[in-house]
């Protein structure tokens, strides 16, 4: 008895902790160059950051009390992306990995344990890490090089999601617009010994003949992957999740109905998922889709978003 007590105790402290955080959605508006900041319903909505350059993916990290995000840089196609930090409210804004080390970076992750950001280039055609500074920038994955590879739209990497545990990492490659040619790959979060990017023999296929996968999200409890899709209906304009312990033979459509989904967000212990699209919608639904519902409409080009507990 004495154990059930000191585990009730346990689960309502917990669930009295969460009660009492200061929660808040990020969400960037690649139209405007701007991050903006919000409870999780949509309101008490403000601008943290402006002038930004495309900017497409965000990650926090709470404790450091730090937001990251990539901007694609002044135009598509230009070697010129970049990747800043700044306080939570936007203050101290600062340039860790300068234009014309990353070509196009696209969706970022924190590995906060290890003080890594991962993030994907698109026409880099590269996954990258760095140090949460940016120093040490290393390039994982090598899926092309020159401008002739990188017109093969296949080869660009968007989306990413790491599992530190198990040493892995998820990442997306797109395809042309609708082609039905989008994949997910996963591989080991280290280059095995005496490879390189552009060889490495540990890159496994998890998903092909998508029509256009973008973001990914990890839910680590249940091993489950979270990703949008930005190409045709009925399949795209959706997001699909996936078991990648039991992978099956097609992901599970939970999602329909965006108009170009791109950002996602996982809050697991309140069972429910933000979404945010090319359209300008901000959407809140359950993570197996249920009680979806819009939060925010016509807010210009919305890309990543980000949840979390202050």
């Amino acid at each position: 008895m004495a154990a059930t007590s000191e585990r009730d105790q346990l689960t309502r402290a917990k669930a009295k902790s969460r009660s009492a955080a200061v929660e808040r959605l990020f969400v960037l508006e690649l139209s405007g160059g701007r991050i903006h900041s919000m409870n999780p319903d949509g309101s008490d909505q403000k601008v943290i950051v402006s002038e930004c350059h495309l900017p497409d993916g965000i990650a926090v990290d709470t404790a450091a009390g730090h937001i990251y995000w990539t901007n694609m840089g002044s135009s598509p196609g230009t070697n010129d992306g970049s990747i800043e930090r700044a306080d939570l409210d936007g203050r101290h804004r600062k340039m860790i990995v300068p234009p014309g080390v990353t070509f196009t970076p696209k969706q970022i992750q924190l590995d906060k344990k290890n003080g890594k950001l991962y993030w994907c280039d698109r026409e880099g055609m590269r996954v990258m890490r760095a140090n949460l500074d940016g120093t040490q920038v290393e390039t994982l994955v090598q899926t092309g090089r020159g401008d002739v590879d990188r017109r093969d739209q296949t080869r660009w990497c968007v989306g990413i999601a790491i599992d530190p545990e198990r040493g892995q990492i998820y990442w997306t490659q797109k395809g042309p617009d609708n082609g039905e040619l989008g994949r997910i790959f996963r591989a080991g979060l280290d280059i095995p010994a005496r490879q390189s990017a552009d060889e490495r023999t540990d890159i496994e296929l998890f998903f092909d003949r998508l029509p256009e996968p973008i973001d990914l999200e990890l839910d680590h409890g249940n091993r489950v992957l979270y990703w949008t899709d930005r190409g045709d209906p009925p399949r795209g304009n959706t997001v699909n999740r996936a078991s990648i312990d039991a992978k099956p033979q097609a992901p599970e459509i939970v999602l329909t109905h965006l108009m170009e989904g791109i950002g996602i967000a996982l809050d697991i212990p309140r069972n429910r998922m933000f979404v945010t699209d090319f359209g300008g919608s901000l959407y809140i639904a359950g993570l197996d889709g249920s009680k979806e519902r819009a939060l925010l409409y016509a807010q210009g080009n919305l890309t990543g978003v980000a949840y979390a507990e202050l």
